[in-house]
């Protein structure tokens, strides 16, 4: 009876620890820069919608990062900017994404800059 309880619990721990070690989802997104706005037009806007996306279901904790190219090579979509989006936890970004495409947030977004691509990161701090 004890040899099947060990089986049991090591079979858990295998399906749930890579679960319990998962990192911080971030999500990275390739954008360009609408004619005749400035960087700092960006940081602004930004700004804005951190706010307002952080108040949608999920978005309590979430940080918004912008990068700008110093010196680059072409990555042939002519990437202007890059935002970063993360989150506390995937189960927080499960929420946040459910709600989002559909919100006036989403909109937001357009407002300095046509984003041409993202992808979902695991992300580890080491």
């Amino acid at each position: 009876m004890k040899f099947k309880g060990f089986v049991s619990l090591a079979a858990a721990m295998v399906f749930v620890s890579p679960f319990a070690s998962a990192g911080d989802p971030v999500q990275m997104w390739k954008c360009n820069v609408n004619s005749d706005v400035s960087e700092e037009d960006v940081m602004e806007q930004a700004g804005k919608w951190k706010k307002a996306a952080g108040a949608l279901d999920g978005g309590d904790g979430m940080s918004v990062y912008t990068m700008f190219p110093v010196s680059v090579g072409a990555d042939g979509d002519g990437t202007d900017v890059l935002l970063a989006v993360s989150w506390k936890s995937f189960g927080d970004f499960g929420k946040w994404w459910d709600a989002y495409p559909s919100s006036d947030v989403a909109q937001m977004e357009r407002e300095t800059m046509t984003c041409h691509g993202s992808a979902l990161w695991e992300s580890e701090t080491i």
